[in-house]
């Protein structure tokens, strides 16, 4: 019986270090989210909340490219409609992408955004993106998505050329598309 006491201790105790491990894990991704809008790391974007309203710099032109990628298993069509554009900073650009969902069925997809070079990345703002949503495509479905952002004026003086690239996940597991009714 004397045992039963330092053995009733190490489940409770092993009971709160899984407790506590579950309640870290739910919260590292509000964590990680903090520190990459902070530090402006992993090529996270400042997203819409921008409200900037910025003069254009008519002395600097920045090249913006353009990547569009498939995640392993996604079966869409996926591109810029042109692979780079010539930026001012401080002004509002727009560049649309298309999506064709070549599949019989219907399929949720879900963009994820990055900036190269990461430390540019607090400088690019997208005020309107297709990224911010799921997209739902019915069968043989194409839809051009535009992503509206602004460089910011105060973008380093030694970046001549940001990359925006995307991954295109299936998602339709996670988020079951509704089929249109003809």
């Amino acid at each position: 019986m004397g045992d039963s006491i330092p053995l009733r201790r190490l489940v409770g105790r092993l009971s709160l270090a899984v407790v506590a491990m579950f309640g870290f894990g739910f919260a590292l991704v509000p964590v990680y989210d903090v520190m990459c809008k902070a530090l402006g790391i992993n090529g996270k974007t400042a997203g819409s909340a921008y409200e900037g309203t910025q003069a254009t710099d008519e002395t600097r032109e920045i090249r913006v490219q353009f990547l569009a990628t498939n995640a392993a298993g996604m079966s869409w069509e996926f591109r810029p409609k042109a692979d780079d554009l010539k930026v001012r900073p401080g002004a509002s650009n727009e560049m649309l992408f298309v999506a064709y969902n070549p599949t019989d069925r219907p399929m949720t997809a879900q963009a994820i955004p990055s900036v190269a070079p990461a430390e540019a990345a607090a400088y690019f703002h997208k005020t309107e993106c297709f990224c911010f949503t799921q997209q739902v495509l019915q069968p043989g479905q194409r839809i051009e998505m535009p992503v509206r952002f602004i460089v910011d004026r105060e973008l380093p003086k030694d970046v001549f050329h940001l990359t925006l690239a995307y991954t295109l996940f299936d998602v339709t597991a996670r988020k079951p598309p509704v089929a249109q009714v003809q």
